[in-house]
């Protein structure tokens, strides 16, 4: 289960999923869960768990990311912090109940959700759809059930929210740069919710590996930290300097690659 070519598959997450969570706000996940199946799956880990342990270290690892990633668009000063403040009840509250959903469903209709999300993030992110000049953020009470949702779909396919989060703003015509940088201070609540829930849930699951806290792979989860938490500040720089439309366009692309190969392996 433990041996070197895992700790560099986990190293090298680590690095992609860090870089990705500065660059687009997205807190990785969106790369984490598809790589960590792959990386469980070489290091043999029980089979029936493969899919929740990926999605419950990626929710603990986005723990460290987020908190990485938001410090430098913070110092970028572009953190919408108001609509965080607005966000976090709903995130809170909609984490929890992902997490227990994903408990209670089957496998296969995880990686399908998952796949099915992915590809309509990716399709959203390559769109050229541009909202309304006037256009707004909803009210405390909107921005609050807006939030609940992301929150239930991030914890579900474990990711930081931003696939979701950064659309739905941009649609409110929050600047892009903003949106990436207000994104990423999202995930960190979402991780909490989620990686309690994932603890939680899987608490009393039989087999799991040694090493598993829940649904969390605590072997699979210092490796990627380290990683990802040392990239993650290059990613952010990053966001400031690149076009973010065709930075939005390649990652929409590498979504709908991922989703398509997760679709080939229920098939």
């Amino acid at each position: 289960m433990f041996t070197m070519d895992t700790v560099s598959a986990y190293i090298a997450i680590g690095i992609v999923a860090g870089f990705l969570a500065g660059l687009l706000g997205v807190g990785g996940g969106s790369v984490l869960v598809p790589a960590l199946v792959w990386a469980f799956e070489l290091a043999v880990l029980p089979e029936q768990w493969v899919f929740r342990l990926a999605l419950g270290t990626s929710m603990a690892t986005i723990l460290f990311t987020s908190v990485s990633s938001v410090r430098s668009h913070h110092l970028h000063g572009a953190v919408r912090w108001d609509v965080v403040k607005n966000f976090i009840p709903g995130i809170l509250l909609g984490t929890l109940f992902g997490t227990f959903l994903a408990r209670h469903v089957s496998s296969n209709f995880l990686v399908g959700f998952f796949a099915l999300f992915m590809g309509s993030v990716s399709f959203q992110m390559i769109s050229e759809y541009k909202p309304k000049p006037g256009r707004l953020l909803p009210g405390k009470w909107g921005q609050f059930s807006v939030a609940t949702f992301i929150g239930t779909a991030s914890s579900l396919v474990a990711v930081g929210g931003g696939a979701l989060t950064v659309p739905f703003l941009a649609w409110c015509n929050v600047p892009i740069k903003k949106a990436i940088g207000t994104a990423s201070a999202m995930g960190f609540p979402i991780a909490v919710g989620g990686t309690i829930g994932f603890v939680f849930n899987g608490w009393t699951a039989p087999g799991l590996p040694v090493g598993s806290l829940g649904f969390v792979y605590l072997p699979a989860l210092l490796f990627t930290v380290v990683a990802s938490v040392l990239v993650a500040p290059l990613g952010a720089k990053a966001a400031h300097v690149l076009p973010a439309d065709l930075l939005k366009k390649v990652f929409a692309v590498v979504l709908f690659v991922i989703a398509v190969n997760m679709v080939r392996g229920l098939l």
